[in-house]
């Protein structure tokens, strides 16, 4: 009897330990089924409305306003050079000095001529006067005394043209001393001291550019020209210069329109006028060229909020911790920040971070802003 209650008891708790079980594995599936909603961190933004410039991006070239190209202007031998290679000079700084001895030699004989002319031309007015007295008495026929004044003239144009000559060999003489015609950097020597230039040389001893003010000349389509004539007139066209490798921008103006515009481009040529105080812009660069035209107001978010589908361009707008799929239309990218035509109207947060584990409804949990990094990292 006992036995059969012992084997009764097992059973029971056999069953009842199967009845657990089951009922556990229900629950685990159940849980399954019924997964918990999860929250994802993201980094958010602002949009916001405020002016935003009109800005139109090209590539332009340095140029110097001014370019002087020195040469020798007299055949003859370098003895000094009185620059270093790359400097700045300023306008009458001492460039070159070359050998003007021959010139010096030819100007002393000139001199000895005039003074020999003119000791004849005196003679030559003392038979004048002489000549006169006597055909005034009837002492010596007219002819004496015309062949006196023909002589004095002979002599006056010998002197004039030994002044002449002279003239021109003290402007050959200043030509031995080549000073800088304006102020800029020079380039390095193309010859040294003991070299021997010529008026034919096709090679400059050394060039100048001026640099500052600077040109930068650069193309933009035909179809802006009308945008930036307006722009030009309203004395709102200034651009930004950005040199590759540096983060510094020079400012300027344009200043000028070409009066063409390339067929076979479809391109017009601008020039932009640029102070250049701090020599940032080399002459010969290639730099990028933000021309601002005028500036709206509009609705901006960091770009990248921004997210493209195949239906065309949205953003998450985060509303009460949720995230929701915002349709946009973008129209242009300025500094970081893209303008909105339409979709937003300003003030609405956007997640700019995370959107890949984002759908519409996704619960989010925006973390704390990031530290701005310090300024030159």
């Amino acid at each position: 009897m006992s036995r059969r209650k012992w084997l009764f008891g097992v059973a029971v708790l056999a069953l009842i330990g199967i009845a657990v079980l089951i009922r556990s594995n229900w629950t685990t599936e159940a849980a399954r089924s019924q997964p918990n909603e999860r929250v994802v961190p993201v980094d958010v933004g602002k949009a916001a409305r405020k002016p935003v410039p009109v800005l139109l991006d090209a590539l332009g070239t340095v140029t110097p306003i001014s370019s002087v190209a020195i040469k020798a202007r007299v055949d003859t031998t370098i003895t000094a050079v009185h620059f270093q290679d790359g400097a700045h000079v300023s306008a009458g700084d001492l460039l070159f000095t070359l050998d003007g001895r021959a010139i010096e030699a030819q100007i002393a004989q000139t001199e000895g001529a005039i003074a020999r002319d003119q000791a004849q031309l005196d003679g030559a007015m003392r038979d004048v006067t002489r000549y006169t007295d006597l055909v005034a008495k009837g002492a010596t026929p007219q002819i004496n005394l015309d062949n006196a004044k023909t002589q004095a003239d002979v002599y006056r144009a010998a002197i004039k043209s030994d002044q002449g000559n002279l003239e021109n060999l003290k402007v050959q003489l200043s030509y031995c001393t080549i000073r800088a015609p304006i102020t800029g950097r020079i380039s390095a020597a193309n010859v040294k001291v003991g070299n021997f230039v010529r008026q034919a040389d096709t090679q400059p001893m050394a060039t100048i550019n001026e640099m500052a003010p600077v040109y930068i000349s650069f193309t933009v389509p035909q179809k802006n020209l009308p945008d930036i004539r307006k722009a030009i007139a309203a004395q709102s066209a200034t651009i930004a210069a950005i040199v590759p490798g540096d983060n510094k921008r020079a400012q300027g103006t344009v200043t000028m329109i070409e009066n063409t515009v390339d067929p076979t481009t479809g391109m017009a040529m601008l020039r932009a006028t640029m102070p250049n105080t701090d020599e940032l812009l080399w002459p010969g660069t290639l730099v990028t060229v933000e021309m601002t035209l005028r500036t709206e107001e509009a609705v901006v978010v960091p770009s990248t909020a921004v997210q493209v589908s195949q239906t065309g361009n949205f953003v998450f707008v985060v509303d009460n911790g949720v995230a929701k799929v915002q349709p946009v239309k973008v129209e242009r990218q300025v500094a970081g920040e893209t303008v909105i035509t339409s979709g937003l109207n300003g003030g609405e947060t956007v997640v700019t971070e995370g959107q890949l584990l984002l759908s519409n409804g996704t619960r989010v949990n925006p973390r704390a802003p990031k530290p701005a990094a310090p300024a030159g990292s």
